[in-house]
């Protein structure tokens, strides 16, 4: 399993914000499209809430790939 990190530049960053950005998809629409079909897991449990806050410490798993939050 391949591991990122993601550095906050503020308090939270919503999900489907982060695979937008992590290039996990290539639209907004897309990353809730990936959410909503269950391809996103949050902290070890399936996510289905498209704009879930992410905080530091939160680990996001998509794709075989894990995301870590990190405070900024």
């Amino acid at each position: 399993m391949k591991r990122h990190t993601f550095t906050l530049s503020s308090d939270y960053i919503t999900l489907d914000s982060l695979l937008k950005l992590l290039a996990f998809a290539p639209s907004g629409g897309a990353a809730k499209m990936m959410v909503a079909e269950g391809l996103v897991e949050v902290d070890g449990e399936l996510e289905t809430r498209k704009t879930r806050k992410l905080y530091a410490g939160s680990v996001v798993r998509v794709a075989g790939e894990e995301i870590l939050v990190q405070a900024p």
